[in-house]
């Protein structure tokens, strides 16, 4: 099994509605994203013979994911108050709903899901919400 990895950081916030914890209130982390690519077998053919993927294009989509997410507050869909939602699209903050709780491991399997959906073979996913605790998602 060959196995390709490449990594991107973005910084953002996030908040656990519902959750009984320091985690219910609003706060941000430093994200480190982790892609593991692979295959059995090398590319036979044309300009990529001999590799798994292009170390570039694996680069680019994991960039682009990270900078989707940078600076921004990532939130549950229905876990604002309409008020605040207002309040806070009117204040031009940079918001992304997402059906899920913004949790690493929900992010983690997003994030493969992503990639995957470009064509990506990806292997594993790995997010780091702080340099010692991470959540990987992998088929």
């Amino acid at each position: 099994m060959y196995i390709l990895k490449t990594s991107a950081a973005f910084d953002s916030a996030h908040f656990l509605a519902g959750y009984n914890g320091k985690c219910a209130n609003l706060h941000g982390h430093h994200w480190l994203i982790e892609a593991e690519a692979a295959a059995d077998f090398l590319l036979e053919s044309g300009e990529k013979r001999g590799m798994v993927i292009d170390f570039g294009d694996l680069k680019k989509a994991v960039r682009q994911l990270a900078d989707a997410y940078d600076h921004a507050l990532i939130y549950e869909q229905g876990s604002l108050k309409p008020a605040t939602l207002a309040a806070m699209q009117d204040e031009h903050f940079r918001l992304i709903e997402v059906p899920y709780r913004p949790t690493a491991e929900n992010f983690a399997r997003a994030f493969y899901e992503a990639l995957t959906a470009q064509g990506i073979p990806v292997r594993r996913m790995t997010v780091y919400e702080t340099p010692e605790n991470c959540a990987s998602y992998e088929v």
